[in-house]
């Protein structure tokens, strides 16, 4: 059997000769899956291969978020192909595959929830929420299907970035189902009470209403759901390790040496209850002038870049200071809504790629395939 049967099925190797076989292997399997040190025969990228009357057609598997990309690689592909004799047509369709990958151990998998990527910080005042709305929306806008949840019970930001009105809706009494805006799902306690409500509650009841929050809520097949975390490392993170089913975690810090120390905390936090830190997101980077153009590190210069490095972690992005973010987050229409084109929604879309990419290369969670099983005395 050829390594064309063994890949794709036999199928595939009936339709391609054996000369066609070997240079498909080497000019188009070979090619390097972006953002992967991996080609695309070994992350199996290829479903579906088909030749007939000289047109070749294939399936193309991405197994992150990546629309922006397609093009890119299509054209690599395109040029492969074009050494293989006989092929004079090429279709290619690609098809965005997320997986559910492995999260802490005895913690089981929510319903209509592949991933949940929990975005935190050490302190307040650095841009997580902002940070987590532009994430979910540049997944969301790159082919992924993605909620949010407000994890700030004290002070809830969702309902103001994303300009949600109205209240959560119940069909059965005892679910919600989640609010939308911009094609993201969305809950959090702002939705419920009114603005200028205090939250004057003791730890206990804030996790019980996270956790009410999260499982009440009728999330509708989700590749990821991310959740915007208070600041700090207390009784919701605590919740969140022990309760949650979390794929892994994004620390937002700015490069000020204050900032810096509180996100070392948060980051051995998640080590010590098994969540892997994905990456980091070092907000507030340079501030441009507005007048002038220029470029200043008025909070400190590649402060994230040392944290990242000192710890082993990933820098995903880095986001200047900029009156635009501001402006468009308090509007209600987050900078990747109101211009997925611009060079700052730009910025956010890399960081969802990266962060897409270094999820594809993780362990794999199978909890989903699985039924339940009840054992019943008869």
């Amino acid at each position: 059997m050829g390594l064309i049967s063994k890949l794709f099925g036999s199928d595939a190797a009936k339709t391609l000769n054996e000369t066609q076989q070997t240079l498909f292997e080497q000019h188009v399997g070979q090619l390097l899956f972006p953002l992967f040190e991996q080609t695309l025969i070994k992350t199996k990228a290829i479903e579906n291969i088909h030749f007939e009357k000289g047109r070749l057609s294939f399936d193309l598997i991405w197994p992150f978020a990546a629309k922006q990309l397609h093009a890119q690689l299509n054209q690599a592909i395109e040029q492969a192909v074009a050494k293989i004799p006989e092929v004079t047509q090429l279709s290619i369709q690609p098809i965005t595959r997320i997986q559910a990958y492995q999260t802490q151990p005895s913690v089981a998998a929510l319903p209509g929830i592949k991933n949940i990527i929990a975005v935190a910080s050490g302190k307040g005042g650095v841009g997580k929420s902002t940070t987590s709305v532009n994430l979910a929306l540049a997944l969301q806008n790159q082919g992924a299907s993605v909620g949010i949840l407000d994890a700030d019970i004290y002070g809830p930001s969702i309902p103001t970035l994303l300009k949600l009105s109205g209240k959560p809706q119940t069909t059965d009494g005892k679910s919600m189902e989640p609010m939308e805006s911009y094609g993201l799902q969305a809950m959090s306690i702002g939705c419920l009470i009114e603005e200028d409500t205090p939250m004057i509650w003791r730890g206990p009841i804030v996790t019980q209403t996270l956790t009410q929050l999260l499982k009440e809520t009728r999330w509708q097949a989700l590749d990821f759901l991310i959740i915007d975390l208070p600041p700090g490392t207390g009784d919701v993170q605590l919740t969140l390790a022990q309760q949650i089913p979390v794929t892994g975690a994004v620390i937002v810090t700015t490069p000020q040496d204050l900032a810096l120390i509180d996100a070392k905390k948060a980051i051995k936090m998640f080590e010590k209850v098994n969540i892997p830190v994905l990456g980091l997101v070092e907000n507030m980077s340079t501030h441009i002038c507005s007048q002038c153009g220029h470029e200043e590190a008025i909070f400190g210069d590649a402060g994230g870049l040392k944290l990242a490095q000192d710890y082993n972690i990933d820098v995903l992005g880095q986001l200047p200071l900029n009156i635009d973010i501001r402006l468009q987050a308090d509007a209600g229409c987050p900078t990747v809504a109101h211009d997925p084109t611009s060079e700052l929604a730009q910025r956010y879309i890399t960081i969802a790629h990266k962060l897409g990419a270094q999820l594809a290369q993780q362990r794999k969670n199978y909890s989903h395939a699985f039924p339940n099983i009840v054992v019943q005395n008869s």
